[in-house]
């Protein structure tokens, strides 16, 4: 994702409102990113607003130096500032269910560090299904290329310092309760089916020509 500073926008959807039908429906993606997403985006501008020296820190840099903060806007920048990393990259990490898998070095990756692309997918829906409460799952590889899963509580994110995340899956209730109810485990499993593998690709790829 590119960077930006303060303020921050709410991004567009990559695609239409009806783009991840039927996995995801018009109403459940219109109210996360119109309503969920861009109180996190209007939450954090509100924080910063009287904070200059903030003002001119990327997301990335904000997140990655919490405790470096005023304590005033600590947990408000954790809480917004999480909450607009973490849906920004969500949105991003999917397009219209057409049953592609990973390639390249991220599935090689994937063989190596999981056993094979089934061995990965069944340990990833476990970690977002087994999550208590709200929060993510992501997979992440570390700054030399190897891969794991993390989960993160409310909007935290890894640590990004020492993991570049690669794709994540929302399992707050907001993300799919209108559709499924409270039946998380059918959300996971259709939601492996919109992973945008050429995005993730490109993250991986990125890392490891920074390694």
């Amino acid at each position: 994702m590119k960077a930006e500073t303060y303020p921050f926008v709410v991004r567009p959807l990559p695609y239409e409102y009806d783009a991840l039908v039927p996995v995801l429906d018009e109403e459940t993606l219109t109210f996360h990113h119109d309503k969920h997403y861009k109180t996190y985006v209007d939450n954090l501008n509100n924080a910063l607003a009287d904070y200059p020296e903030q003002q001119k820190k990327s997301l990335v840099e904000l997140l990655s130096d919490i405790s470096g903060l005023p304590d005033a806007i600590q947990t408000a920048v954790r809480n917004n500032g999480g909450g607009v990393y973490n849906h920004e990259m969500y949105f991003d990490s999917m397009k219209g269910a057409v049953g592609q898998e990973p390639s390249g070095a991220l599935a090689e990756a994937i063989d190596r560090d999981f056993g094979s692309y089934r061995q990965w997918k069944e340990q990833m829906k476990q970690a977002a299904v087994s999550k208590f409460g709200s929060g993510w799952a992501w997979l992440v590889s570390d700054r030399d290329g190897k891969l794991s899963i993390v989960q993160t509580s409310n909007q935290d994110v890894p640590d990004l310092e020492k993991y570049v995340p690669i794709l994540l899956i929302d399992v707050w209730e907001h993300a799919y309760y209108l559709q499924y109810q409270n039946r998380r485990a059918d959300y996971v499993e259709g939601w492996f089916g919109l992973i945008n593998w050429r995005k993730a690709g490109k993250r991986y790829e990125d890392c490891l020509a920074t390694a």
